[in-house]
């Protein structure tokens, strides 16, 4: 896979998503890519941590400060998943690994877990088949996409508007296998 799909995937789908990000989280072992590519955006607050025993730097984050959350990692603790929902404000979002769509269970134990928090929960694609989760507690990644955004970024390799819509396109036995767990 090109280095460059993941890190633009993983901040792009969700900063042209929210409607008016200022403040970003992003949990990561490696983040020197998608610093880069945050770097297009202008006036963010980004807070960065590894994602590993990711609990104790969440609860170190005010409550409702959060527009968006990278997690660059699979994460089913409960724990973590809570705070992550306490930092998020009112509209926020989460992006973050998971685990292979063919992997059911665990992903239909995650994403009711999610569920409490969040009303649309949508798994999305990478190039590779991998696929990442977006949580979000208000926006749609397609129906609030924002295009004068997606449009205007410049120096991406692979990420545009186009990709951003087609990424959440599932085949029919996904969509079986997950009807009424996957929330859009």
């Amino acid at each position: 896979m090109k280095t460059f799909i993941y890190p633009e995937m993983m901040v792009h789908i969700p900063m042209c998503t929210h409607k008016n990000p200022a403040s970003v989280v992003v949990a990561s072992e490696d983040n020197t890519l998608l610093i880069e590519e945050l770097g297009r955006y202008r006036d963010l607050q980004t807070t960065f941590m590894g994602s590993e025993n990711l609990l104790e730097p969440l609860r170190n984050v005010a409550d409702k400060s959060v527009d968006i959350a990278m997690i660059d990692a699979v994460q089913s603790d409960g724990a973590v998943l809570a705070h992550l929902n306490r930092i998020l404000k009112e509209d926020g979002l989460a992006v973050m690994r998971h685990p292979d769509l063919e992997d059911i269970q665990s992903n239909s134990n995650l994403m009711g877990v999610l569920g409490n928090y969040f009303k649309i929960i949508m798994p999305y694609h990478l190039e590779d088949g991998s696929t990442l989760l977006l949580c979000s507690k208000e926006y749609h990644p397609t129906a609030d996409l924002i295009l004068q955004r997606s449009d205007l970024l410049e120096g991406h390799q692979y990420y545009n508007c186009d990709i951003h819509t087609a990424s959440f396109a599932m085949p029919q036995y996904i969509r079986k296998n997950y009807l009424g767990i996957i929330r859009n």
